[in-house]
């Protein structure tokens, strides 16, 4: 039987996420070769691993969640449209797993 590792077990306050994040300086916060695998070179050339930081670290996210694999799902209005950010966070550092931008029928109901 199919389990998705990556739907949302439980609702992390925003706030809470916020205050958690903001521990971390923006150089621990690291890309991997996964984080842009779902981007085309075009897309690549705009969405670098330093906006992807400055996104966790200066805006609000409206939803966040800890997946059954354990890494977070975060999720914010970003110029007008709904991104779903992935994080594996450590006691050291965060990895930036993936980033994509989803429809508001894909927003989880948690």
């Amino acid at each position: 039987m199919f389990f998705d590792v990556t739907k949302i077990k439980k609702k992390v306050s925003v706030q809470d996420f916020i205050k958690k994040i903001k521990k971390y300086k923006p150089e621990e916060i690291e890309c991997t070769d996964h984080t842009f695998f779902r981007l085309s070179e075009k897309q690549r050339k705009i969405f670098t691993c330093k906006e992807l930081r400055q996104i966790l670290l200066n805006e609000k996210p409206f939803l966040a969640g800890i997946q059954y694999n354990d890494n977070y799902a975060v999720f914010y209005k970003h110029n007008n449209k709904n991104l779903r950010v992935m994080l594996a966070i450590e006691p050291r550092k965060i990895n930036i797993v993936t980033f994509y931008f989803i429809e508001e029928w894909q927003i989880p109901k948690i």
